[in-house]
């Protein structure tokens, strides 16, 4: 799964209390470690707060890529979104 896809749904996921903060701050981590050179969004994200919701989103608009519509659906029905 590409980081845009990730990305959209986390997106949608917060937008729909259906995701919070720490979830995407701990994949931001994930990512950042098994970076070989890691962008800035994921440094902004992993320094984030679990409270900084509004400064997330704004780093996870900057994730760059094109989000695979398929992967997408499949992560926003896992959660029960639309």
């Amino acid at each position: 799964m590409n980081y845009r896809t990730k990305a959209e749904f986390f997106i949608k996921g917060i937008t729909q209390g259906a995701v919070d903060a720490p979830e995407v701050i701990a994949w931001s981590d994930e990512v950042l470690q098994a970076a070989a050179k890691p962008d800035d969004w994921m440094i902004e994200i992993s320094s984030c707060g679990p409270d900084d919701r509004l400064t997330i989103l704004s780093h996870l608009n900057t994730v760059k890529g094109v989000a695979d519509p398929v992967e997408l659906a499949a992560l926003l029905k896992e959660r029960g979104l639309n």
